[in-house]
């Protein structure tokens, strides 16, 4: 059996690996998973159809699985899954999905969430990602691998952040980050490249140089439209992953097929579906 402190307070229905340990005065609602190694320190909250990996380590006071805060749900039944090895620090808050938004929220593994960081309602969060204390997401935002968000930033409903992108601290983010970029500032502009993390995460010297080029001609050079300038430079780089990949994360993105611009394809859709009003 898990090692369950006597004050904690868990579901019968609650599933609990042998080796999962639970600190004083946590409370483990109806459905609740919770994997092999995973750690939860005393006050902690988990809720909801909740399901939680292995080897986690849950902090004071946080609360996982909560309702989410969207006046469109209205007590469907929705999850929030977690991966592995994740560290959620004090009062962090992260919240099950939404019928209206496919009805989970998703967050990988070996992530850091300092504390007071919340996660919205259907986001999805890759791995290897930090979030500093404060950070914020709004609904529907998605994350990818190796990201890294500043302090108190916050990121606006539907927006995208890019793989190995890197976001200042109290950024107002509301529109969708590229990948392997630097952006600051309220709103938040590109201000440079993340070769910092390109280089943790074993990128070469050509894929470094190739992007340091990009973004100078994609955002600091005047002159010509975005599509010509990333046409230009596959021309140039066929060859690297990262210009691939920074290349297709912004056709996507003009294309409205995700991040803030899927926000748009999603309300356009909604008015033409809706009917005419009679005169």
């Amino acid at each position: 059996m898990a090692h369950i402190h006597p004050t904690a307070i868990v579901d019968p229905t609650a599933e609990l690996a042998s080796s999962a340990i639970v600190g004083a005065y946590c409370v483990i609602g109806p459905r609740v998973t919770i994997g092999d190694d995973t750690v939860l320190r005393p006050h902690c909250h988990i809720t909801g159809l909740t399901r939680v990996g292995r080897g986690n380590t849950l902090h004071p006071f946080c609360v996982v699985g909560g309702d989410p805060q969207d006046l469109k749900w209205h007590g469907e039944p929705t999850w929030l899954e977690m991966g592995d090895y994740n560290q959620v620090r004090e009062h962090s808050t992260i919240h099950r999905g939404t019928g209206n938004g496919g009805g989970i929220t998703s967050i990988g593994s070996h992530n850091l969430f300092m504390a007071n960081v919340h996660i919205a309602h259907d986001c999805k969060i890759g791995n290897h990602t930090i979030m500093a204390n404060n950070a914020m997401l709004a609904g529907h935002v998605h994350v990818e691998d190796y990201a890294n968000i500043g302090g108190a930033a916050g990121v606006h409903h539907f927006a995208r952040i890019g793989y190995c992108a890197f976001i200042g601290a109290m950024s107002r983010v509301s529109k969708d980050v590229p990948p392997f970029m630097l952006v600051e500032g309220a709103p938040a502009a590109v201000r440079g490249f993340n070769h910092i993390a390109m280089s943790r995460a074993g990128m070469n010297e050509a894929e470094l140089d190739g992007m340091k080029d990009a973004y100078k001609r994609l955002f600091r050079a005047r002159g010509g439209s975005m599509p010509d300038k990333l046409a230009s430079l596959m021309a140039d780089y066929p060859h690297l992953a990262g210009i691939k990949r920074l290349s297709l994360f912004l056709e996507q993105s003009n294309g409205g097929v995700h991040g803030r611009a899927l926000e748009q394809h999603r309300s356009d859709d909604k008015r033409a579906a809706r009917p005419l009003r009679k005169v």
